[in-house]
C-alpha cells in the first residue's frame, strides 16, 4: 500500500532536481516551438499537424526543414537523404551516451527516443545529485525538454490560426537556442578543451566543405580528435 506513494515522491523529487538544469532550454524551446507552429500554420497546416509532428518526430531542426518538403513535390529519395544528413549527428550522440545510459533498463528506450541536441548537452555534462537515481534523473531532464518543445508547438499552431504577420526569420530561433545552450555549458564546465575542439573543427570544415556539406565531416572530425586526445583529456579531468 505504501510502495506507490513512495515511488511518486521519489519521482517528484527527481523532477525537482532535474528542473533547474533545463532552465536554459525552457527559455528557448517554447518560443522555438511557437515559431515552428506559426510557420506550419502559415503553410496551411493546423495546430493538430504541428503538434503531431513534434510529439511523434521530435526532431527540431528537421521539422523546420520538413516544412519545405511538405509544400513541395514529394521526392522520397531527397527526403530520405536530407533527413539522414540533418539527423546524422544523433549517431554520435547515441554512441557518446552509452556510458551515461548504461543500466537504465526499461527507461532506456524512452531516453533514446527523447534525446535531442539540448538534452544531450545537459545529460552528457551533468551528474545526478547524491541520492537521486541516475536513470530517472536523465529521464526527467529529457521529458521536461520534450514537453517544452511539444507545448510550444501546440501553442504556436493555435496562435497561427489567428495571428497573421511576416514569418521571415522565425527559424533563426533554432540557431539562437544552440548558441544559448553552448554558452550555458561553456560557463558550467571547467575543462573547455572539447568545446574549443568542436568549434575549431566545425569552422575548418565549414571553410573547406561549405555550409551545405560541412556537418558530417565536422562530426567525424570532432569524434576523431576527441578519441585521439581522450587519454590526455581524461588525465586532465582526473587532475581537476
Amino acid at each position: 500500500m505504501q510502495s506507490a506513494p513512495q515511488s511518486s515522491r521519489t519521482f517528484a523529487q527527481t523532477l525537482r532536481a532535474a528542473f533547474p538544469h533545463t532552465l536554459p532550454v525552457l527559455a528557448g524551446f517554447p518560443f522555438l516551438g511557437i515559431a515552428y507552429g506559426v510557420l506550419m500554420a502559415s503553410k496551411g497546416y493546423g495546430a493538430f499537424w504541428s503538434f503531431a509532428a513534434s510529439a511523434c518526430c521530435f526532431c527540431g531542426s528537421m521539422q523546420f526543414v520538413a516544412i519545405t518538403l511538405l509544400t513541395a513535390a514529394f521526392d522520397p529519395l531527397q527526403a530520405f537523404l536530407l533527413t539522414l544528413l540533418v539527423n546524422a549527428r544523433h549517431l554520435f550522440y547515441g554512441l557518446s551516451m552509452l556510458g551515461r545510459y548504461r543500466g537504465a533498463g526499461r527507461l532506456k528506450p524512452a531516453l533514446i527516443y527523447l534525446l535531442c541536441d539540448e538534452t544531450f548537452s545537459i545529460n552528457a555534462t551533468t551528474d545526478a545529485p547524491e541520492g537521486v537515481d541516475k536513470s530517472r534523473f536523465y529521464l526527467c531532464i529529457s521529458l521536461l525538454n520534450y514537453l517544452y518543445w511539444v507545448g510550444g508547438t501546440l501553442l504556436g499552431g493555435l496562435l497561427g490560426n489567428f495571428v497573421r504577420f511576416d514569418t521571415t526569420g522565425l527559424d533563426f530561433a533554432l540557431t539562437a537556442l544552440f548558441a544559448v545552450s553552448f554558452l550555458s555549458q561553456w560557463g558550467e564546465q571547467e575543462n573547455r578543451i572539447p568545446a574549443v575542439i568542436g568549434v575549431g573543427v566545425s569552422a575548418l570544415c565549414l571553410a573547406v566543405f561549405g555550409p551545405e556539406h560541412f556537418i558530417l565531416p565536422a562530426m567525424a572530425g570532432i569524434l576523431a580528435v576527441l578519441l585521439l586526445l581522450r587519454p590526455r583529456l581524461e588525465r586532465k579531468e582526473g587532475g581537476q
